[in-house]
């Protein structure tokens, strides 16, 4: 890592950290306040990361798919599944933040998700070799998922001595993009997990905008071939833009 890189980093870190403070005064946080972000959360999550994976839903309609009950005309059957399912898989994060996160949890996060499209599929790991379309990356051989997933998930608890817990929580990401232990609901599962890395610390959920998808990709196909940088940059922005958003929300409510 360079110099400047190390700057560039450590400064929107110190940004980072400065907007967490503010939030620290604010805890802990009332139940009204609370149930709001939760809620705020659970659309803007699903809305977003399904997107990411090509999903069409807007955010409104994800929101009364959700909320209402409601179907959508003109959408697959799939996105109103891939809303509902991801909107359940956020509700089960609660109860996963005051503990390590085990294999289990994680197994249980993808079936939440997938039951309703996949149901042979959900909530176990790939069980043949993939290929992703569109990268020359060839994800591991299915049969080594167990043994890279028991060691991820003993990752997932380890504190690294010198590195700040959200670059940690990006190379974790990284590396659970790496194994793609799941025929589908990767990026969704993953995104989830670097989301509970972050609001265990005291941090924001993590929120990828659609409009930065290609950015993102490139970053997750980068860190593939082994370079974390990029990866770690483009989270660290999108913590930033989402703790100034949080920070502005929570001050909004707490008056």
């Amino acid at each position: 890592m360079t110099n400047s890189h190390s700057k560039e980093m450590k400064d929107i870190l110190n940004k980072i950290d400065s907007l967490k403070s503010v939030l620290d005064g604010y805890r802990p946080f009332s139940d009204h306040v609370v149930k709001q972000l939760k809620d705020y959360y659970r659309i803007g999550l699903t809305y977003t990361s399904n997107a990411i994976e090509g999903n069409t839903l807007t955010e409104s309609e994800t929101k009364v798919i959700i909320e209402d009950g409601i179907t959508i005309g003109g959408k697959s059957m799939r996105e109103h599944y891939e809303a509902i399912g991801h909107a359940k898989a956020y509700d089960h994060i609660y109860s996963l933040l005051g503990k390590p996160i085990s294999e289990e949890d994680v197994l249980s996060l993808h079936k939440l998700f997938f039951q309703q499209i996949d149901p042979e599929n959900a909530g176990r790991y790939r069980q043949k070799n993939v290929i992703i379309t569109g990268t020359d990356y060839l994800p591991p051989d299915y049969q080594k998922i167990p043994e890279l997933m028991k060691k991820h998930i003993e990752n997932l608890s380890r504190k690294i001595k010198d590195k700040h817990i959200l670059e940690q929580a990006s190379d974790l990401h990284a590396e659970f993009e790496y194994i793609h232990p799941f025929t589908d609901g990767n990026g969704r599962i993953g995104r989830l997990l670097l989301s509970i890395l972050g609001m265990k610390n005291g941090y924001c959920p993590v929120i990828v905008p659609p409009i930065r998808r290609a950015e993102y990709i490139a970053a997750v196909r980068k860190s593939n071939k082994g370079d974390l940088n990029t990866l770690r940059a483009f989270i660290l922005s999108v913590i930033y833009e989402e703790m100034k958003s949080l920070t502005r929300l929570v001050e909004s409510l707490a008056r």
